[in-house]
């Protein structure tokens, strides 16, 4: 899929654009692209990125926005300025509030190869000072729900220890059949797709297709055999997103 014209029905639908972040450091980053340039209040960015053995990114300054990294595949060790020193594998989750300023670095464990998603979110200007801030959760602590067609993990909204500052729900959702995604009204979204291939509102996606929801409170999610995907959706603070490469002001 190739457009970035919004469709009657309110959803954009691009595919995702490979990013190269240095020796070893590759991604799909599903927005801002060439395909869809803009940023999505409040999300900064959001991309799937592999780091191969023994590489990763040596420690590096953040400031204004709230990261979080799910592991899809093997480990990544994080290090950062607050002394925190964890390793996260696959199905766990980070949150980071860089507020008024963290670094942290993140490279591939156990000298294997590590795949995760990354998400920045946009802190709203009254607490882009704040102090940075480290949550973590393991795999185990993430709610999981079944619902007719899909299994439904929840990584940052309802019952998950990730707690950001502003409101969103990040959902790792396995569709066998056909799921239908409820979105709060006046919330933005998006959905990426981590493997396999279906539709939403019967719009064909496959893997590493991103489809951006705009004025919508509720999707059909549809997989053709089986699909993986994870839809986010949050509350838009209404400001203008300036990012400055690590920084967000």
């Amino acid at each position: 899929m190739s457009t970035d014209t919004p469709s009657s029905d309110g959803l954009v639908s691009v595919t995702g654009e490979p990013v190269h972040h240095g020796m070893g450091i590759t991604a799909t980053r599903a927005f801002p692209t060439n395909a869809y340039p803009a940023h999505l209040d409040p999300f900064v960015l959001f991309e799937q990125f592999s780091i191969d053995p023994e590489t990763g990114f040596p420690m590096h300054e953040h400031r204004g926005f709230e990261i979080v990294s799910y592991m899809i595949e093997g480990g990544m060790e994080h290090e950062d300025s607050l002394g925190v020193e964890r390793t996260a594998y696959e199905g766990d989750a980070i949150g980071i509030t860089t507020g008024s300023g963290i670094q942290h670095s993140e490279f591939s464990a156990d000298g294997k190869a590590c795949t995760g998603l990354q998400l920045w979110v946009n802190l709203p200007r009254e607490r882009k000072d704040a102090d940075p801030r480290f949550v973590d959760a393991d795999a185990a602590d993430l709610p999981e729900a079944e619902t007719n067609g899909a299994r439904v993990t929840t990584v940052v909204g309802e019952k998950s220890p990730i707690d950001l500052c502003t409101r969103l729900k990040y959902l790792d959702v396995h569709v066998t059949d056909s799921w239908t995604w409820d979105i709060p009204a006046g919330w933005t979204g998006f959905l990426y797709v981590l493997d396999g291939s279906g539709s939403i509102e019967e719009t064909a996606i496959d893997q590493g297709d991103v489809t951006i929801v705009i004025e919508r409170e509720s999707l059909t999610v549809a997989s053709s055999g089986s699909l993986r995907a994870v839809a986010v959706s949050g509350r838009p603070h209404g400001e203008p997103i300036t990012q400055r490469g690590p920084f967000v002001l």
